[in-house]
Order: structure tokens, then sequence, then C-alpha cells
């Protein structure tokens, strides 16, 4: 009777067709569902005991009943892990509800077969529980969401075709919502700043440190994969170790210091401790080049770092010049084409955006960095000068020199536009003296001696050396940091300057002054090496996070009501002032 009043209250409230028979099913028979131990009633309030020969008829494993037992019997569901890819087979799912109700709901239906949503809500007692998916698709499922959100934090700085990828994976298995949400955050990402973004947002002589009150577009509080926090600046190594190997060149071939008996052997291991370090770092910024391209265009835009492109072709210039003899004595003259080019490259770019009056021009963008991308001119004359080219190395020397003069004026005059330095990063004043050494050996290569002009160049070294040196107090109290190479490659080229000055005025003060000086650039770059390599592989913290690439394009927006808010309140204590100050005036 009861069976029938509730199949008469389904034709009522359905239109369809309901099968003649009613089949009870436990989670066995339906793949997903999660096993009760409580146990199961049909529509009379029966248990239904469990049949494993008749599949089609199973119920949960036959409990003792108790009496009075009214509590709701739960029912599991699994839900996929998308809410796009939801799809619930109505029409296999059987609820049953609890047979508990009250005298006077007698009348109403206890137990049914819900193939409609709107006879949901009248399951209030209906309790659903999400159940995980087997083991093998759930690991599966997590790495592939793992990886996907850890693309995600870093999509706006990959390459394009990663990028593409990426959008063409998400779109299968995201809502367009956040489809919509994450584009628009990339496209703030990949706007990149200007020039005045990145004086207002960092601080200090190479623009790397964040200012207070501004936000990145990576997150602060992780660690960033490695090729992100690996900067260009880190060729600055390159150019100690291969400055080295060119000093020890010099040494073993200089006659006036020949009381040395300095082996050339020195100079060849010092040349292939520089060629795989150089093949090295060049190898793991190519791969940042190709997984993370955007990277790599901010920093070629940041004032400061696109000063560093032209070091591994410095590098490479240093190498080229410090060859040891037993490797060749002579190398083709094509070698300095090729070396040379990409750095004229550079210089019509950057030496334009100069001269040009923008936002990059020389005494709004100036910085002790400027000096790489002048003295790659002359280490390029030296060399061409050594392999017996004429007009080539007069000309890349005399760009060379016409720029360094007015940088060298545009650095002195201190413009508002450059800050107060910080005291771990005064060894980027060192770079002031890696010019005029350069130069000095390089005019002595193409004239054929240490004339005049050579020695007028290498007394503006010497001075500008001993001036850095005797502030001693520039040095004192600072961590270590990637800026202490720009230490080595200057005092190095001093030291072969000396070494060179010697050959034409040889006496005890230049001989001692020559050994002096090799002695500090060779264990300040012996020190350094030793502390990167601790910092790298023992203390773990030789590349942090690299603010300079994850600025903002566009001042924060809380940041400009915050500035607003204080000039209001600013204008509105001027105004109560004024109105105070007239009130008092007034008899």
């Amino acid at each position: 009777m009861k069976n029938q009043q509730g199949l008469g209250y389904f034709k009522d409230g359905f239109s369809q067709d309901l099968p003649p028979l009613f089949i009870s099913i436990t989670s066995e028979g339906v793949v997903g569902f999660d096993t009760n131990s409580s146990p199961r009633r049909d529509c009379n309030g029966t248990e239904v005991a469990y049949n494993s020969n008749n599949p089609a008829t199973v119920g949960s494993p036959t409990l003792p009943a108790t009496e009075g037992h009214n509590r709701s019997h739960s029912v599991s569901i699994s839900l996929p892990a998308s809410p796009s890819a939801m799809y619930i087979d109505r029409s296999k799912i059987d609820i049953f509800c609890n047979n508990s109700e009250t005298e006077d709901s007698h009348e109403k239906l206890k137990h049914s077969t819900c193939t409609n949503s709107s006879i949901l809500p009248v399951m209030k007692h209906a309790k659903f529980h999400s159940q995980p998916m087997h083991v093998g698709f759930t690991s599966a499922k997590k790495l592939d969401q793992v990886l996907s959100i850890k693309d995600e934090q870093y999509n706006s700085f990959k390459t394009w075709s990663g990028k593409l990828e990426n959008q063409l994976s998400n779109l299968r298995r995201k809502p367009q919502d956040q489809i919509k949400i994450n584009d628009s955050q990339d496209r703030e990402a990949e706007a990149l700043p200007a020039v005045d973004r990145y004086f207002d947002a960092l601080e200090g002589p190479e623009l790397e440190t964040l200012k207070a009150q501004e936000e990145l577009v990576l997150p602060e509080d992780k660690t960033w994969p490695f090729l992100l926090r690996f900067p260009i600046s880190s060729f600055g190594m390159c150019l100690g170790v291969s400055s080295q190997a060119m000093l020890w060149k010099t040494l073993a071939k200089s006659a006036s210091l020949s009381f040395l008996n300095v082996s050339p052997d020195v100079n060849l291991v010092l040349w292939c401790i520089a060629l795989a370090l150089i093949c090295l770092v060049a190898t793991i910024y190519l791969l940042k080049i190709i997984f993370f391209f955007e990277t790599v265009r901010r920093e070629y835009y940041h004032p400061v770092r696109v000063n560093f492109f032209f070091a591994p072709w410095i590098a490479c210039l240093f190498l080229a010049i410090g060859v040891p003899p037993q490797v060749t004595k002579n190398l083709h003259s094509s070698l300095w084409y090729v070396l040379m080019a990409p750095i004229l490259c550079l210089e019509l770019k950057i030496y334009g955006q100069w001269m040009s009056g923008g936002q990059r021009r020389l005494s709004k963008v100036a910085n002790p960095s400027n000096h790489l991308s002048i003295v790659g001119n002359f280490v390029g004359a030296l060399l061409g000068a050594s392999m017996g080219l004429k007009e080539g190395p007069v000309f890349f020397f005399a760009v060379g020199l016409a720029h360094y003069i007015v940088l060298f004026v545009t650095l002195y005059q201190r413009l508002p536009t450059n800050e107060t330095l910080p005291k771990e990063l005064h060894p980027v004043f060192f770079l002031f003296i890696a010019a005029p050494s350069v130069a000095c050996m390089s005019w002595a290569k193409i004239t054929g001696n240490f004339d005049l002009g050579s020695r007028i160049a290498y007394f503006i070294a010497m001075f500008l050396y001993v001036s850095l040196a005797v502030r001693i107090n520039f040095f004192r109290g600072f961590r270590f940091s990637l800026a202490w190479w720009a230490y080595t490659f200057p005092t190095t080229g001093a030291a072969i300057a000396t070494i060179t000055y010697t050959a034409e005025v040889s006496n005890v003060l230049t001989k001692t002054l020559a050994i002096t000086l090799s002695t500090i650039s060779t264990l300040t770059v012996l020190a350094l090496l030793i502390s990167t390599i601790l910092h790298a592989f023992v203390f773990h913290n030789l590349f942090p996070n690299d603010i300079a690439i994850a600025i903002t394009y566009k001042r924060p927006k809380w940041r400009k009501k915050q500035c607003s808010h204080h000039r209001t309140q600013s204008s509105d204590a001027k105004d109560i002032e004024a109105s105070v100050t007239k009130d008092s005036a007034t008899p």
C-alpha cells in the first residue's frame, strides 16, 4: 500500500514513465561510491541482504538491526576534479531516504527513486560526501595540477611558444572567467616598464633593490626558478677570470720581470678555467633565453643591466688576447670581426639612445656600469692591433674615446638621478679604472710604443685607482655579492698596464708597483672565486630572487591613493593654517 502511494505521488509529479520495478543497489553496484557499514533498508524498512550471485540486486552486508534507529542514511557521490566535466547519469542513481517521519507525514513520500533535479529539495535529510578517485588517476591529476600552477605563476616570463602551449592546455580544464583573469594578469606582467618605473621602484647603483611601498608581479614569498634568478651580470665572473689569463701571459712574456720566472703553464691553466666558466655561464643564460625570453627582454630594457650584454663578448676578447702559446700562436683575423660585430650593434643601439634625448638619455641613465659599454672598444682595438689590423682598431678606439669623455664628465657631475650608493655596491666604482687602463695598452699597440698618449691614459687610471683605494671605509661591513667581481676586471687591467709601462720605464719603483698590483689582482680573484663557490654550493644564497626583472609596469593603485590622500591632508592642513593665521591677524 505504501509503495502504491509513493508510485502515485511520482505519477502526479512527473509525466515520464517510470520503470515497473524498483531495484535497490548499494555502493558496490556503482563504481566510485562509498561503502557504508550501516544497514540498508528497502522501501518497506526491511534490511536488504547481500546477494553475491545476483549482481543486479545487491545490498550492504547484513548487520543486526537496531530498534529506534532514526539516523538518516548517507549517500556518497563522486565528483570530478573539474566542474566543466561534471555529468551525472541520474537514471542510474537510487537515493534512499529514511522512513522515520512522524505520524502526520505518513501521506508524504518516504522512499523514491529521484530521476529529476526538481525532487531534490524534498530530500532534506540526505547527506552527500565527495569520494577520491582511484589512486593512479588521482596522482596523475595532482601532478598535472601542480605543474599547471607552477607554470602559471611564471607564465608571463616564458617564451611565446611556451605560453601558447599552456594556454591551449588551460582551455581544456579551466572556466572562461578564470582564463580571462589569468590573461589580464599576463598582459599586465608582459608590459615592459618604462625607464622612469625602474628608477621609481628600485634603488642602488645597479637598480636591484625594491623600494618600500612597491610590489612585484611574481610571488615574493617563494623561491623562483633558477633561470629567473640567474642575472646577466653573472658574466662579470667571466671577465675576472679571463682577464687573469691575460695577466699571467703578460707576466710570462715581460722582459723587465723575467726574474720572477713565471711559467707559461699558469696561463694555460687559467685560460682553460676561464674558457670552461664562459661556456658554463653562456649555456645557462642561453637556456634562460630559450625558456624565459621575456625576462631577458626586461633585463635588456633595464637601464643598468643592458650594459652587461657587452660582458660575454669582452670576456671572449680577453680569451683571444690571453690565448696560451701551447694552444696557438696566431689567431685568424676573422675572429676579430666575429667578436666585434655584436659589440658594434649594441653600441649603435645604446649610444643612439644616449644622444636621442629621450627617456634613455645619458644624463638620466648614467651609472658606473656604463663603462662596460665603453671598454669593449678599447679591448677590441687591442686585439685587432695585435693581429696586425690597422683601420678597424683605430675606428673603435676613436669611438670609445669620444664616448668615454662624455660618460666620465656625466658621472662626475653627480646628477640628481644618481642617488647615494649603499656600501655593499661601492666596488662598482672600480669600473672607472677599466677604460683608461685598457686604452693605454691599445694605443701603445696601435702606435707601436708607449708614447705620450698612452702615458696620459695610464696616469689617469693610476690616479683613479689610488683615489678609490685610500677610501677604505667604503669597503667595510658589507655582505658578499656578485658586485664584488667589479673589483677584479679593472684592477687586473691596471696591473697589465703597469707591466706594459715597466717595459718602457724600468726601475725599482715601477717593478715593485707592477708586482704589487698583480698580487692584489690575483688574490682578489682567488678570494672571490672561493667565496662564490661557497655561497653557490654551500650556503645556497648566491642567486636570490631577481627583484629587478619583476617590477610592475606602473605604480601600484593603492600607492597612488595613498599619495593623493597625503596630498589632500596636506592641502587641508595648509587651508586650516591659513585661516588660523588670518583670524589671528584680524583685530
